[in-house]
């Protein structure tokens, strides 16, 4: 693709003011192919996951379990074979952990396979404290011993025996810190419960890979899990869901621009509170059990969303429908609920032209008749594209840096942007 080393210097030129039309197709959940790709330490037979996205936070988390000695390789364009049958050292190193949030995610099948585990406090997107207290909370209501020293996470079992079924009820609803818990929970001896789950479809996602490994979960799709611990968990064939992030931001851009477009391989199921707010914006959508059609003939309607935990608006998605607002009729209300500091798109935004006023968590958008291109640099993941949908929506060429914090989530945007007739190119500096 043209991409400088980690595509770090890379940067994309969007030409804005055209309709999309065509079909893209929706690529593999990174948020669902990380935490099942570190679900592969659990058992020591192979593993042959399907519709694996190609993108930089893959790659790392590659890295980090080949670090550990899993074998690790690509089958097809797709396809990831890995086999964890000798764990050489269960560490997961600052270098390869900076990067990227997911990495504590090894911490549970390490912990659990193991009895110990060395595992760094992670990196990721600047968009506020994610802490890992409730991680810990669980592991050590599991019977871990837990110390954090010198930036690292020191945990082992007690006497280096099998951790125990415990009751866990997290402070506040954590993605990870649900799929880190059930996945140690599926190797400790009796049950553990855990209560306030995340109910995301990523975490379902894991936990429908974990039952075909063999382990014993009830109440996926809930609130409260309970996870009867088993003695050892198989090696599976298994398809990643779709990417209903990817999917929503392709759907933003329609209803930003205007066109028609089909996604191919999307899952609308995992989708509703964004197709809700997008509907009620104006975009007309036919949905089939894996298509969606999206045609918006008409400027946006200007809407009003607050981000919640699953099955509420995602806070990924805050972004790109912020984009939407920027060029919609009337003025709507973004409320981040989830992370202090995600509105750093807002003055690059501005940049372009946009009317948002920041009070508090709430940011006033006034949707103006035209953005106008500009350069602006993308600060995390889904700012990143909440930028390039502003620049498609604007006159002129907008330029966006720091892309690299896009590849980290998106396939290939600037090459599925294409097959809509958008004119986006990577440059490398």
């Amino acid at each position: 693709m043209g991409r400088t080393a980690e595509g770090l210097m890379d940067a994309f030129i969007v030409e804005g003011g055209k309709p999309l039309y065509g079909e893209v197709h929706i690529s593999g959940a990174k948020n669902a192919a990380l935490p099942i790709l570190c679900a592969a330490l659990l058992t020591d037979e192979p593993m042959v996951i399907h519709n694996v996205p190609r993108l930089r936070d893959i790659n790392t988390c590659l890295r980090l379990l080949g670090s550990m000695g899993v074998q690790c390789y690509w089958q097809a364009e797709n396809t990831l074979i890995l086999r964890a049958q000798c764990i050489a050292e269960p560490v997961a190193a600052y270098d390869l952990v900076k990067t990227m949030r997911a990495s504590i995610l090894v911490l549970g099948p390490l912990l659990a396979r193991c009895k110990n585990a060395v595992v760094s406090l992670p990196g990721g997107c600047a968009i506020g404290q994610r802490p890992v207290d409730q991680h810990i909370k669980g592991l050590e209501a599991m019977g871990a011993e837990v110390l954090i020293e010198s930036g690292y996470v020191h945990a082992k079992t007690h006497g280096f025996n099998r951790l125990h079924g415990a009751k866990i009820i997290t402070d506040m609803v954590t993605v990870t810190g649900t799929e880190n818990l059930m996945m140690a929970a599926c190797l400790a001896d009796g049950i553990t419960y855990i209560e306030n789950a995340a109910r995301e479809p990523e975490v379902v996602d894991l936990a429908r890979l974990l039952v075909a490994m063999g382990a014993k979960i009830q109440g996926i799709g809930t609130d409260c899990l309970e996870i009867t611990g088993v003695e050892r968990l198989r090696g599976v064939e298994y398809s990643v869901m779709p990417d209903r992030i990817e999917a929503g931001s392709f759907l933003c851009a329609v209803a930003a621009c205007g066109g028609e477009v089909l996604l191919k391989q999307a899952n609308a199921q995992s989708m509703d509170a964004t197709l809700e707010k997008l509907s009620e914006a104006g975009l007309q959508l036919d949905i089939d059990k894996h298509t969606i059609h999206a045609r918006m003939q008409t400027l946006p309607r200007a809407v009003s969303v607050r981000t919640a935990p699953y099955p509420g608006f995602a806070t990924d998605m805050q972004a790109q429908l912020m984009a939407v607002n920027c060029v919609a009729e009337g003025m709507g209300l973004v409320t981040e609920t989830i992370f202090e500091n995600r509105f750093m798109h807002v003055q690059e935004m501005q940049r372009m032209g946009a009317k948002i006023t920041v009070e508090g968590n709430t940011a006033v958008i006034q949707g103006v008749s035209a953005l106008s291109g500009a350069n602006v640099m993308a600060t995390d993941l889904r700012a990143s594209a909440g930028l390039v949908v502003a620049g498609l929506a604007a006159k002129g060429q907008t330029k966006v840096d720091r892309i690299y914090h896009l590849d980290r989530g998106y396939e290939s945007m600037e090459l599925k942007m294409s097959l809509l007739g958008a004119l986006v190119k990577r440059v490398s500096e």
